[in-house]
């Protein structure tokens, strides 16, 4: 066929083309913006999850975070006798610091420990059987244990320390008397009912006492098994750092005033002492005789 030559009807060389744009002359975007579909090849938008569906998901991410945080952090304790009154109330719960041990920090004096039973402690003592909601409870650290047999005292002497409490005396720590005035059960004597001392705690070990002294069996009360009733350290689980609840009886637990007084830790730093006083002379006996000996020279 010719060039310039037409087929069918006759129609001019310049037609307008055909006005496909939206109503109203609105500018259509190009291919692949402004798509509202999703943008997807023209698929559709997806759906929402709905909320029920992902509840599950939501409750046992809180459950695993409620787990690391019993088992690294912190941890719910409830009291379940009188031997810390009236620092702590039978049914208190405590919170008690589990992280500082992950770091090597060891009991210090005066601070309020949960411990477990080093053996022979709660031997007579019948613990209720738990349902099985309780003790779901307890393991992820929403409600404290009852099958566990802890014990909370509060730390009266660290490794290395002697400890003794003379009747109708103060307990005394490296040869330093407590005032206990603050913190031990009205009415109560340091140590009446059972003078103990003096009792030399190895290391890694600490000697525990209750704050309501004529109604606590502590360390006192265990001096015939090893370690003459001192608690290891390994046994220790962490801190009772707050009263939690009730609401009304909540408080810190601050380490008292008495065992920061001066000299509380002498007989303890007295090995590292005397080192240092026998290492003087024998340093400065080497020195005299090499500088004799360059003079020599």
């Amino acid at each position: 066929m010719a060039v310039g030559a037409r087929s069918g009807h006759d129609e001019p060389e310049d037609r307008p083309e055909r006005d496909e744009s939206p109503a109203g002359g609105a500018a259509v975007p190009p291919e692949g913006e402004g798509d509202t579909s999703g943008g997807d090849g023209g698929r559709p938008p997806r759906r929402q999850r709905s909320f029920w569906l992902e509840l599950p998901l939501l409750v046992g991410i809180a459950l695993v975070l409620a787990l690391l945080i019993k088992t690294f952090l912190v941890q719910a304790f409830s009291i379940p006798s009188d031997s810390m009154q009236n620092t702590l109330q039978r049914g208190d719960r405590v919170l008690v610091d589990k992280l500082t041990p992950w770091f090597g920090s060891e009991p210090e004096r005066g601070e309020v420990v949960v411990f477990h039973d080093p053996g022979g402690w709660l031997e007579d003592t019948v613990t209720p059987e738990p349902n099985a909601v309780q003790k779901f409870l307890s393991f992820i650290g929403l409600m404290p244990s009852s099958e566990e047999k802890d014990l909370i005292k509060r730390v009266i002497a660290v490794g290395g320390d002697t400890v003794e409490c003379k009747e109708n005396g103060p307990v005394t720590v490296n040869g330093k008397s407590l005032d206990e005035k603050s913190f031990i059960f009205p009415g109560n004597t340091p140590c009446n009912d059972k003078p103990f001392g003096p009792i030399e705690v190895p290391d890694g070990r600490i000697f525990v006492m209750g704050d309501h002294r004529q109604n606590s069996l502590d360390s006192r009360y265990h001096q015939e098994l090893p370690g003459q009733g001192t608690v290891s350290t390994d046994e220790v689980v962490g801190r009772a750092v707050v009263v939690a609840w009730p609401l009304g009886r909540w408080a810190t637990l601050p380490v008292p005033d008495t065992f920061d007084q001066p000299g509380l830790t002498a007989a303890a730093m007295a090995p590292a002492a005397l080192g240092v006083a026998g290492a003087v002379p024998l340093v400065l006996w080497r020195r005299r005789r090499l500088t004799a000996g360059r003079t020599a020279g």
